[in-house]
């Protein structure tokens, strides 16, 4: 007998059993695309280019906000041939991201990052090969200390290195970019690799340097061409120069993993790899384990994107927001002074530092470092807001749209720390702060970004109070992101002040 045919024979659940059926049959319906569903409405298309012909694709997440309060906030774009379905706005997003988690739930892995990633990993994979890495990435991060004192401690002293570094350059104007990615980069290493390195090393040095310029790299116009007409990609010189960066990181990354299991002793883990390949040696004796050399390269490669890249900018973002902004720092120190004192910073610390994470949530909503998400796309035909959206639609839920959203934010595009407060000066969570995205797709780096992000802004302004180099005021200081993938901060120059210790 079935399990259904049990359950009903159980006096007493008829009442509940029909309604929950005809629920359930509703439901079911409800996501079915009716008949005569119409497509999501947008501009014009042009054979062949779509509507590439009036999109900035420098810019491509400005253009689609722009086409956003013209079309609503599911629309249609074509770029090149390949049809876009568009979500915009703090509800539509949320919607799609939790509600229709599963049929949005696919990545659309673009021409570049097919090349690149080859499907493997976490963030441009999908189905059992996602699902296993993922699961397996969030237990083994948690285990080596995600969310936890030991790695509070890793972080600390990665950025009393940084402190140092800081130090070194006597209050005289500097770019800090690289020693940023190199810290942050770090705390990355100590997690998956189980060691840190020395600020010049040239391997390690070179290794950053690459993985920046290709974030660089697939946001040009030239890399979104291509995505377009894949056809084209021996002509465009960018995607040789990521996939020869690809190549080289991937190299770097399969050396270490064989000298790790080479000099690995027993049960003996120190990092990532290390629990990677004791995973991968007790499957040896399945041949479809997705425990394999390529999961390993593209997943330590997806992990330092999601935890370098990303924070790196944020922290830059934060030294360039505090400079513009010096009534926020000292308002931000004075929090700092009172809470902390001279003592390193603890994450515990955020419960009476209001102050602290309302600047933080502000720096990133305001400086919006993805702004388009990642591409999701439909698995199946979909009735989603009055629209039919067919399977196989590459999705863009805009989360600049959301960062954005006049109905969630007063001043949206301002830098305005009392988006988190309320009128008494209590942090307060504001539902359209997403970031991180929303759902199964949501950053994996998220618990170890918001560490990050708390223990490197208190601890810098802790001991520094940063300034325009002589000669140019607040106002000279440009806010306008850099091209590319992720929105970084223009690079120039900025002063570290040492502040006086009380």
């Amino acid at each position: 007998m079935g399990v259904l045919d049990t359950f009903l024979q159980v006096d007493g659940l008829w009442p509940f059993v029909v309604p929950l059926l005809l629920l359930l049959a509703l439901l079911a319906w409800s996501r079915r695309a009716p008949p005569g569903a119409r497509p999501p409405p947008g501009p014009r298309a042009l054979p062949i280019i779509g509507n590439l012909h009036m999109l900035n694709t420098r810019r491509l997440h400005e253009s689609l906000l722009q086409l956003s309060k013209q079309y609503g906030s599911v629309f249609t774009v074509y770029l090149g041939p390949r049809r876009v379905v568009v979500l915009a706005g703090y509800e539509t997003v949320m919607d799609a991201l939790v509600n229709y988690a599963e049929e949005f739930g696919a990545r659309d892995i673009w021409p570049i990052f097919r090349d690149t990633n080859k499907e493997h990993g976490i963030a441009f994979a999908n189905g059992e090969c996602w699902r296993t890495m993922r699961k397996f990435t969030l237990s083994t991060l948690k285990d080596f200390g995600m969310g936890k004192r030991i790695l509070e401690e890793k972080i600390l002293e990665e950025i009393g290195h940084l402190t140092q570094v800081f130090q070194e350059q006597n209050g005289k104007p500097f770019e800090a970019r690289q020693d940023i990615s190199v810290a942050v980069s770090n705390i990355i290493c100590s997690i998956v690799y189980g060691k840190r390195f020395e600020y010049n090393d040239p391997n390690f040095v070179k290794m950053i340097k690459r993985a920046a310029e290709n974030t660089k790299i697939v946001g040009m116009p030239g890399i979104q061409i291509y995505n377009c007409f894949p056809f084209l990609g021996p002509l465009i010189s960018s995607r040789a120069k990521a996939m020869e960066n690809m190549e080289q990181n991937k190299a770097e990354i399969l050396s270490f993993a064989r000298e790790s299991q080479r000099c690995q002793q027993g049960d003996d883990v120190k990092g990532f790899i290390d629990a990677f390949l004791q995973k991968q040696k007790q499957e040896s004796h399945n041949p479809n384990s997705l425990f394999n050399d390529e999961n390993l390269v593209i997943t330590v490669l997806n992990l330092f994107v999601a935890g370098t890249d990303t924070t790196a900018m944020t922290i830059c973002w934060c030294l360039l927001l505090m400079a513009k902004y010096p009534e926020v720092q000292r308002q931000l120190q004075q929090e700092i002074d009172s809470v902390i004192g001279t003592r390193p910073p603890k994450m515990e610390d955020q419960k009476e530092m209001t102050y602290a994470k309302a600047v933080i949530h502000e720096i990133q909503r305001f400086s919006n470092i993805v702004p388009l998400n990642l591409p999701h796309q439909a698995t199946t035909d979909v009735h989603f807001r009055g629209y039919l959206i067919s399977k196989g639609t590459t999705v863009i839920p805009l989360l600049t749209s959301v960062l954005r959203d006049e109905a969630h934010w007063a001043t949206p595009n301002e830098f305005n720390p009392s988006h988190f407060l309320d009128a008494d000066g209590n942090f307060v969570e504001n539902e359209a702060f997403l970031p991180f995205s929303a759902g199964p797709r949501v950053c994996v780096g998220e618990t170890l970004t918001r560490m990050e992000l708390f223990l490197s802004l208190t601890a810098l302004l802790q001991n520094f109070t940063f300034t325009p180099p002589q000669g140019v005021t607040t106002d000279q200081l440009d806010l306008t992101p850099a091209i590319g993938l992720l929105l970084s901060p223009t690079p120039q120059e900025l002063c570290a002040i040492r502040r006086s210790q009380k």
